[in-house]
């Protein structure tokens, strides 16, 4: 579903990404870790197509982010780390907005914007302009708006920051509900201990480049995850 090889981005002289591969498969949920600076943002707005990139390729749906990024854009959904929504608009509006970008009915949003509504507590407040919203509100908005037109790939960057319990875990199982009926997630977290709970494969990537990849069970062996993430972490202090 995402196939990522060789990718490099550089700002100025110096590789934010250095010649990264990946592949991840429908029905995977894939975790990508590394400490700030790692290059997680840098090679997750590349697959999005917000940012270029000077080697490599990157195919969604086997199709080209470079050569056709708009067949790529609407195969996937995107949530930054700090959502920027349009504040002007209330959050119907907003989740109106976004269906009517990807063709979504009115009869499959409506359905959608109930359900997500509902199990994040948001119904009462779609009404409200987004600038009233808190953090977590626009967090929440973001998800249903990534969800609203069933993406086949969903990349999330940092998705848990900003949601309290409840949302974390329902968030978790739309995840996990989205992969078994064939779509694929990758998503950035320092939350390790999530990402060991729900990821099936892992990577780490540090100054840009990759030192582990593979199952959970492959990258952490008979330890945890945070111990794998701070042994390679420290390899070169």
């Amino acid at each position: 579903m995402l196939k990522i090889e060789h990718l490099t981005k550089i700002y100025g002289n110096k590789k934010a990404v250095d010649d990264l591969s990946l592949h991840i498969a429908p029905g995977e949920i894939y975790g990508f870790i590394g400490h700030n600076g790692a290059g997680k943002t840098t090679t997750i707005k590349a697959c999005t197509g917000i940012l270029p990139f000077e080697q490599g390729e990157i195919r969604i749906g086997g199709s080209s982010i470079r050569e056709d990024p708009l067949t790529c854009k609407k195969q996937l959904a995107y949530i930054p780390d700090n959502p920027d929504l349009y504040d002007f608009m209330s959050g119907i509006r907003y989740l109106n907005f976004v269906a009517d970008i990807f063709g979504v009915s009115e009869a499959d949003r409506s359905e959608r914007i109930r359900y997500y509504a509902g199990i994040f507590s948001l119904t009462d407040s779609l009404a409200q302009p987004i600038s009233a919203y808190s953090h977590g509100m626009k967090q929440k908005l973001a998800i249903i708006s990534a969800w609203i037109h069933q993406p086949r790939l969903i990349i999330m960057d940092e998705p848990f920051v900003g949601l309290d319990p409840k949302a974390s875990h329902q968030l978790k199982e739309m995840m996990r509900e989205a992969c078994n009926q064939g779509s694929a997630i990758f998503f950035s977290t320092h939350v390790l201990e999530v990402a060991e709970k729900i990821c099936d494969k892992v990577a780490i990537i540090k100054e840009g480049q990759l030192i582990r990849s593979g199952t959970m069970a492959e990258v952490k062996g008979d330890t945890s995850l945070e111990n794998v993430f701070l042994e390679l972490e420290g390899e070169d202090d």
